[in-house]
């Protein structure tokens, strides 16, 4: 199975989020880091501030901040959250199989499918940021040094 890129963004961006300590990013920032478009990272943080995973603060001292259920939620209930409940293949839309009404490959895709998501569902955010994830994230979210840091 394949996670579109808008799931894909928001994993990277709950992992970004869990290992920050002190400084807020912003979603400028973390697009930045992540090295994807701003408008992206801005619908994908909106998403996963309805979910209640993210809390976006504004102002001074403001920035993005991973919520204590964002930290502990299950990476497979966060991808069955964001990439919906439908089949894998289209069965009905504008021209519908003519298999479907004997197919056995859908109720198997299906399976497939809660597989793939069961397979995820141990696993915590928190769970994805451990060594050696964690500390790479953080090189990243540090940036180039800038021309005062440099020697």
């Amino acid at each position: 199975m394949r996670l579109t890129r808008f799931t894909d963004l928001a994993l990277r961006v709950l992992m970004r989020l869990a290992v920050e300590e002190a400084d807020l990013p912003t979603t400028r920032e973390v697009a930045a880091t992540m090295e994807v478009p701003y408008t992206h990272t801005a619908k994908v943080v909106a998403r996963l501030q309805h979910l209640g995973l993210v809390e976006a603060r504004r102002g001074r001292g403001g920035g993005l901040a991973l919520t204590s259920t964002g930290r502990a939620a299950s990476v497979g209930g966060v991808v069955r959250e964001l990439e919906g409940a439908g089949d894998v293949v289209e069965c009905e839309g504008n021209t519908p199989c003519p298999l479907r009404g004997a197919c056995v490959l859908r109720g198997a895709l299906r399976r497939a499918q809660e597989a793939f998501f069961a397979s995820l569902d141990p696993l915590t955010v928190n769970d994805l940021v451990a060594a050696p994830t964690g500390p790479l994230l953080l090189g990243l979210s540090a940036g180039p040094p800038t021309r005062a840091e440099r020697p």
